[in-house]
């Protein structure tokens, strides 16, 4: 019932910027956090950014100080705002949300993901 549904890619020249939007639906769970994930072929999913509900915010070293994420707890997105695009960036970003439902003394968790937007940075 969960999905999360992205937007916003495309193909850009280096130094180029692309915002990617993000909105969850269906949450049945108190959202802990919200991030993005990078994905290419034949290599390790990449954590790129995530912010908690409380604001807590982490960046990959790759990408700080050129990618912006920020989220709007009510309406239950996240974007990312990336700038100055290296062909590094390249890849299929996939929306991340996690949280919990503490019932009966236990704490069952949750994380649930988007089927991605391509995003290719290329001149």
């Amino acid at each position: 019932q969960v999905q999360l549904v992205e937007s916003g890619g495309g193909l850009v020249q280096p130094g180029g910027s692309l915002r990617l939007s993000c909105a969850a639906s269906g949450i049945m769970f108190r959202i802990s956090g919200m991030g993005w994930y990078r994905q290419t072929p034949g290599k390790q999913r990449e954590l790129v950014a995530v912010i908690g509900s409380s604001g807590t915010i982490e960046y990959a070293e790759s990408v700080k100080g050129r990618f912006t994420i920020s989220r709007d707890n009510a309406k239950n997105t996240v974007t990312l705002q990336m700038n100055n695009l290296k062909p590094e960036d390249t890849g299929v970003y996939h929306c991340n949300v996690f949280g919990s439902v503490v019932a009966s003394g236990s704490r069952r968790q949750y994380n649930s993901w988007g089927q991605g937007t391509q995003v290719t940075v290329s001149s």
